[in-house]
């Protein structure tokens, strides 16, 4: 059997629906590639996103990114492969990005067999999983009970490329698939034409986060050519470039271990993957392996955790920032007694300048000349939530503490009303592992749908 040939592989955008970098897409046009996609999203945005149902990028510039996408693959006559539509992958997104496929189809012109892949996750199948002890938490994440399922309006998982191909050998030109593994999203054209999952799945790693691998990092389209030996990456924007340093360093994106990436079939083993610079523009990367394991999916989901209120401030006050948690401690247990509310459960803040993004184990020294302060409250009820914000702003604004100079107030406030009504909150219910009896059941659990355009 001979060898299979090389297969050119563009990535258009790491994040489909916030921009699509014109220049660079349509050169990499240019380079005839085999196959253009696009991941459309993650669970980076929160849990809000999936839990809602809406998609997290503005529809004009979604509309935009996928005219573009459409027109470029439809001129090259090359399949299109579009990973988590909508955001977070669930039926909700899939369709409102199907919505405006179809759109685009009318109003340009475009002719295309279209399929859809769905990968949502009956309910009873992860309650079957869940009394048998079958879900493994990821990371720091407790075991997940039958409420987490039941509250959670949508469930799905990650797909890998084994739907894609499937709608691909079923003739599709356009795949818009609901959740699913980003290499996939690369690997579907590279494995049917019969290259190794190991070297597939390394480059789809990388090019799926599209020039985010170069220095500078970017959002530039990125063209991968892969071989049986390798594959070379070249960034479509001239002054961004792929160097063995900055693509090896994508090894750590997401990544607890930088040498084992796991997916849902297998495990891509990177220790000794090479990175040999060809120029300085472009790099040639070898030596990843693959392992198979016993196929499983990544399950997500998002329920209700109730009603947000928050307020944001800041105080240049000396002394106030050298005491603010005993502060805090202080204004919470106020606050508790005057709502009758479990403040340590409903109240949070975050003191920017201090430990605002990390939580640090000591305060700076020396201390900052001003902090900014958010203070959060998660309630069960959108009254609740803002009567206990409204109150925490109060009696935060005008505490007393020995030493005080400033009667007037402690904070400042950057607009008025301070408290703002955010809304509904939500917390991610699953972010899990559950087993799959076989290939037959993953086919079942991504259906595929087919429509001519």
């Amino acid at each position: 059997m001979s060898s299979p040939s090389p297969v050119k592989l563009m990535s258009a955008s790491g994040q489909l629906g916030y921009g699509v970098l014109k220049p660079a897409f349509e050169r990499g046009l240019r380079h005839e590639p085999h196959m253009i996609g696009a991941d459309m999203g993650s669970v980076d945005p929160g849990p809000a996103y999936l839990g809602m149902g809406k998609m997290a990028t503005d529809p004009g510039m979604t509309r935009r990114d996928l005219a573009m996408l459409l027109e470029g693959a439809r001129s090259l006559g090359v399949p299109l492969i579009i990973g988590t539509a909508g955001t977070a992958g669930a039926a909700p997104h899939l369709d409102a990005v199907l919505a405006i496929v179809r759109d685009i189809a009318s109003e340009r012109g475009l002719s295309f067999k279209l399929a859809s892949i769905r990968a949502d996750i009956p309910k009873d199948r992860v309650l079957r999983a869940q009394r048998a002890g079958e879900l493994t938490p990821l990371g720091a994440f407790p075991a997940a009970s039958e409420a987490d399922i039941q509250e959670s309006p949508y469930i799905v998982a990650q797909m890998d490329e084994a739907p894609m191909v499937a709608a691909l050998e079923g003739g599709a030109d356009v795949v818009i698939a609901g959740r699913a593994c980003d290499t996939a999203i690369y690997t579907t054209v590279a494995m049917m034409r019969g290259h190794g999952r190991g070297l597939a799945t390394h480059m789809a790693k990388i090019i799926e986060c599209a020039s985010l691998c170069c220095d500078p990092g970017g959002r530039d389209s990125m063209l991968a050519t892969l071989d049986t030996e390798g594959f070379t990456l070249d960034c479509m924007n001239p002054d961004r470039h792929a160097t063995p340093t900055s693509v090896a360093a994508h090894a750590l994106y997401e990544q607890g271990d930088p040498f084992t990436v796991r997916e849902p079939s297998g495990e891509l083993d990177l220790s000794k993957a090479i990175y040999t610079a060809l120029d300085e523009h472009r790099v040639r990367v070898s030596g990843a392996s693959w392992r198979d394991t016993a196929p499983s999916l990544k399950l997500e989901a998002a329920a209700p955790a109730g009603f947000r209120s928050v307020f944001f401030a800041g105080t240049s006050d000396p002394r106030v920032i050298a005491r603010i948690d005993q502060i805090w401690t202080e204004v919470r247990a106020v606050v508790a007694d005057l709502t009758g509310e479990d403040a340590n459960a409903f109240l949070r803040a975050r003191f920017y300048g201090l430990n605002g993004v990390v939580n640090w184990p000591a305060p700076p020294d020396p201390l900052p000349r001003e902090i900014g302060i958010v203070v959060e409250c998660i309630a069960p009820t959108r009254e609740q939530a803002q009567s206990v914000i409204t109150v925490t702003k109060q009696y935060f604004l005008h505490h007393g503490f020995p030493g005080r100079l400033s009667t007037a107030g402690n904070l400042a406030f950057p607009f008025t009303p301070p408290e703002v009504e955010v809304g509904p909150a939500w917390r991610f219910s699953l972010h899990h592992v559950m087993p799959v009896a076989d290939a037959a059941e993953l086919q079942d659990l991504f259906p595929i749908t087919y429509e001519d355009l």
